[in-house]
C-alpha cells in the first residue's frame, strides 16, 4: 500500500513538473558580461544591474536540472539543444551515464552551449 501512494504521488510529481512549459517559448540570447555603474558621489556608491546577475541564474538552473533531471535530459531541453539528440540521450539513459557526466563537466566549466 505505500508503495502504491510513493509511486502515485512521484507520477503526479512528474505529471506536474512535465507540465509547467508545455507551450512554446522564444528564448532570448543571455549575455556573460556585467554592467557596473559608479555614482559620482560622497560615498562612492556603486550601482549593479539585475539583468547582469541573470546570467548566473542560467548557469545555476541548468546545474541543478543537470543533476536532479539529468536522466531525463532537463538541462539539455533547458539550454536548447537539439531535439533529437534530446531523445536519443533520453532513450539511452544519458548515455549508459557517460554523456550525462561529461555534461555536467561542461556545465560546472561553463564549455556547454547555451550558457
Amino acid at each position: 500500500m505505500k508503495t502504491k501512494i510513493i509511486l502515485s504521488l512521484l507520477v503526479m510529481i512528474m505529471a506536474v513538473s512535465s507540465s509547467y512549459a508545455s507551450f512554446p517559448v522564444t528564448r532570448t540570447a543571455a549575455t556573460n558580461t556585467t554592467t557596473t555603474v559608479a555614482v559620482d558621489t560622497e560615498d562612492n556608491t556603486v550601482l549593479t544591474s539585475p539583468a547582469a546577475a541573470a546570467a548566473d541564474d542560467t548557469f545555476v538552473i541548468a546545474l541543478l536540472l543537470w543533476f536532479f533531471l539529468g536522466g531525463l535530459a532537463g538541462h539539455r531541453w533547458y539550454l536548447g539543444s537539439p531535439i533529437g539528440w534530446n531523445i536519443l540521450f533520453i532513450l539511452t539513459l544519458g548515455g549508459l551515464g557517460i554523456w550525462w557526466i561529461i555534461d555536467g563537466i561542461d556545465i560546472l566549466t561553463k564549455r556547454y552551449p547555451g550558457l
